[in-house]
């Protein structure tokens, strides 16, 4: 009795080769790639998300996936994946970028939280920001706009050896410094409300020697500064869905969707 095993390894590429991709895109996406998520969880939402696209793979390219052009296929696929997420990684960047700028002309340049999303020490109104942003992305369904696009990369970049273009390396080298621009822009307000005040207690010290700035300054800027993120706060929501709307278009031409 002989079995062909051919069927099988066919169909069992056919799943594997987009499964590389959607694993390096939650892997590299904020919110699911971070620590909090477990990697059982993260596992089985690839898994899903993978059967969920399968209609949309077609037919994949019987390579061994033990050979060099195999190696090729999946690295590929993990490159465009990863590209996908880091986009997105960048746009939640903006905010703990801002929040960090704020937190240091306010005097809070110290206060950090221990972040348990990366693992690491983030500043607390960055971070307070980045939480904002989360419910901003769901609110926008940002989600299901990112599976959309993932489920049209494999329609208008099939999986094989055809990777992403050169220029989609340039335009992610230079999205990394809308990071810095757009946090600034969101930042502006605030940082000028405190900069406004130093200058008017550089102003009264100088006018009245005897006034004790430390003790005074200090409190005043954080008044002023909490103030002005209050008054601030509900232009979070336009300006960060603003940037989600760009990295989505970037993550669509990045794939050609």
């Amino acid at each position: 009795m002989t079995i062909d095993l051919q069927p099988l390894s066919i169909w069992v590429l056919g799943f594997l080769w987009p499964f590389f991709r959607v694993a390096a895109m939650l892997l590299a996406t904020p919110i699911v790639g971070g620590r909090t998520l477990p990697a059982r969880v993260r596992l089985v939402l690839a898994l899903a998300l993978t059967w969920a696209v399968l209609p949309l793979v077609g037919p994949v390219p019987p390579i061994d996936p033990l050979s060099v052009p195999g190696a090729l296929v999946v690295l590929n696929q993990i490159l465009i994946g990863a590209a996908m997420g880091l986009i997105l990684q960048v746009a939640f960047a903006v905010l703990m970028v801002s929040g960090q700028m704020i937190g240091t002309s306010m005097g809070l340049g110290f206060a950090a939280v221990a972040d348990p999303q990366n693992g690491v020490q983030v500043p607390a109104i960055g971070h307070f920001y980045y939480l904002l942003g989360v419910l901003v992305f769901f609110a926008v369904d940002g989600h299901l706009i990112l599976i959309r696009i993932l489920a049209e990369s494999f329609v208008t970049l099939p999986v094989g050896a055809q990777g992403l273009a050169p220029d989609v390396f340039i335009a992610l080298a230079l999205w990394g410094g809308l990071m810095f621009s757009e946090a600034m822009r969101l930042a502006l307000p605030v940082v000028s409300v405190i900069l406004l005040t130093n200058l008017a207690l550089g102003v009264a010290t100088r006018a009245a020697p005897q006034l004790n700035v430390f003790a005074h300054g200090f409190a005043l800027m954080l008044l002023l500064g909490f103030s002005a993120m209050l008054m601030t706060l509900g232009n979070l929501s336009p300006l960060f869905s603003a940037v989600l709307h760009r990295a989505f278009s970037l993550v669509q031409v990045a794939v050609g969707a």
